[in-house]
């Protein structure tokens, strides 16, 4: 018989035993103790935790992209998301207008959370990076080794003074929400007419063309049914043009003035008169509506406001170029949930993914992370009457002509209106029901944006992004 252990050895202090090595990868750790009949081992094993935070467009492609990268006997992944129901948020757009039905947005959670992956239903109450721990609003708590943030962003109409009035879901209406989109197609399967007015309260929002995209389709919408001439159409916007984009902005303000939309620019609103049904802005400025179409401010989570970890709008400090967070070095975040001056939109989120999964690798063996991400955007933005136009930019360079995937050949025209386009853009809700969501690679189109192919007057000089 052994006399028992008597010294413990630090893991470090002697080779992996090829026992434990050959039963469990390296997801384990092992202790030695030496006794009369020499050295002993045991293995004990020890899975990692990563833990994503959010099961919608970015959490939900992290779980699939992770799961296929990283070894299921060293690593648990799990996902938190209390919802039940997975939106396809871009059809937002063209349900009120019966383009698109209910059932063509909705799908189980669960039915896109890859095997091995564990559902966590349940809120979230709040991220504790010094514990590396988050705490769930049922009590319950989950620790984790590496943490995503991917808790997007929402509406918060409750921001702007009168918003949430009597004319809320009335003659007030948003589309960023299922409930809001579906309730403003009951709304103008009915209206007769009058003052439309589009506006965004401030900036960032998500899919920052959409409210310009409604706006167009809204004057299809009433030229099919025959009552456009009744319509005012206006469009009112924080921004000193319609665009983030200068180039951009010229094109789509030429639509604007084609299609006898009116532009209201910098108004920076106070407050919604719902008595006198008109919008004021902080210098005075008024502009009536008979249905108003909002898109309220947009904020990140109130998880990361409990969490002491976010800027005003509750967004994550995040690095440009890598994803990783400047809360923590084991805590990154991705899509709508970052601070990165990049769109919140889809797009974003699935080339951040490729490239913030490759980073979880590097940061897991302990390599320098890759500074890769450029803020790669593209878009499809309807322009009414079966027509679109395509932008592909980045963080230096804005939306120009050009062909796209293929320099030359296209067959896809950037800022350009095509049918073309338009069918590309209907087309995304397959690729992103069967490829995006499932991490899937989408051909041809490569996370960080190309060059070739674009008409730029001159070749903009590279500027490092920030790492804020």
């Amino acid at each position: 018989m052994h006399s028992g252990p008597t010294r413990m050895q630090k893991t470090t202090g002697h080779p992996p035993p090829a026992a434990c090595l050959h039963l469990f990868g390296t997801g384990y750790a092992w202790v030695f103790w030496k006794t009369s009949r020499g050295h002993r081992y045991k293995c004990i094993i020890t899975m990692k935790h990563l833990l994503i935070l959010g099961a919608g467009t970015a959490g939900t492609m992290m779980a699939n992209h992770l799961r296929h990268k990283l070894p299921a006997k060293e690593w648990n992944i799990s996902i938190v998301d209390q919802e039940t129901t997975h939106y396809y948020q871009p059809g937002y757009l063209f349900l009120p207008f019966d383009i698109y039905k209910p059932k063509h947005l909705k799908r189980a959670i669960e039915d896109f959370i890859p095997k091995g992956v564990e559902l966590v239903r349940d809120g979230i109450d709040r991220i504790d990076p010094e514990a590396d721990t988050v705490y769930l609003q049922s009590g319950d708590r989950l620790s984790y080794d590496l943490l995503v943030i991917a808790t997007g962003t929402k509406i918060a109409p409750q921001e702007i003074e009168g918003m949430l009035g009597d004319g809320w879901r009335k003659n007030v209406f948003d589309f960023y929400t299922f409930e809001g989109a579906k309730a403003l197609r009951n709304k103008l399967r009915t209206w007769k007419g009058g003052k439309l007015v589009v506006h965004i309260c401030e900036m960032p929002i998500k899919c920052p063309v959409a409210p310009l995209e409604f706006t167009f389709l809204a004057d299809s919408y009433f030229k099919e049914k025959g009552i456009r001439d009744q319509v005012e159409l206006t469009f009112v916007t924080p921004l000193s043009g319609a665009f983030t984009k200068p180039t951009a902005s010229e094109k789509l303000g030429h639509l604007i003035q084609e299609k006898g939309i009116r532009l209201v620019t910098d108004f920076a609103i106070e407050k919604v008169d719902n008595e006198n049904q008109k919008i004021i802005d902080y210098g005075g400025k008024e502009v009536e509506y008979d249905l108003l179409v909002t898109v309220p401010t947009n904020m990140g989570d109130e998880a990361i406001a409990r969490s002491g970890i976010g800027d005003d709008l509750n967004f994550v400090p995040t690095n440009n170029a890598t994803l990783q967070t400047t809360v923590k070095e084991n805590i990154f975040a991705i899509g709508d949930a970052t601070n990165v001056p990049a769109s919140k939109a889809g797009s974003v989120a699935h080339f951040e993914s490729e490239i913030l999964t490759e980073n979880i690798l590097r940061f897991i063996r302990g390599e320098p992370l890759q500074e890769e991400f450029d803020g790669h955007a593209n878009c499809f933005v309807e322009t009414g009457d079966g027509k679109a136009l395509l932008i592909d930019f980045n963080y230096t360079h804005e939306p120009v002509t050009g062909t796209f995937p293929f320099p030359g050949v296209g067959p896809l025209r950037l800022l350009e209106e095509s049918r073309m386009n338009h069918y590309g853009k209907l087309a995304f809700r397959w690729i992103y029901w069967n490829m995006l969501l499932k991490g899937r690679p989408i051909p041809f189109v490569s996370a960080t944006m190309q060059e070739s192919g674009k008409n730029y007057p001159q070749q903009p000089e590279k500027v490092e992004a920030s790492h804020g």
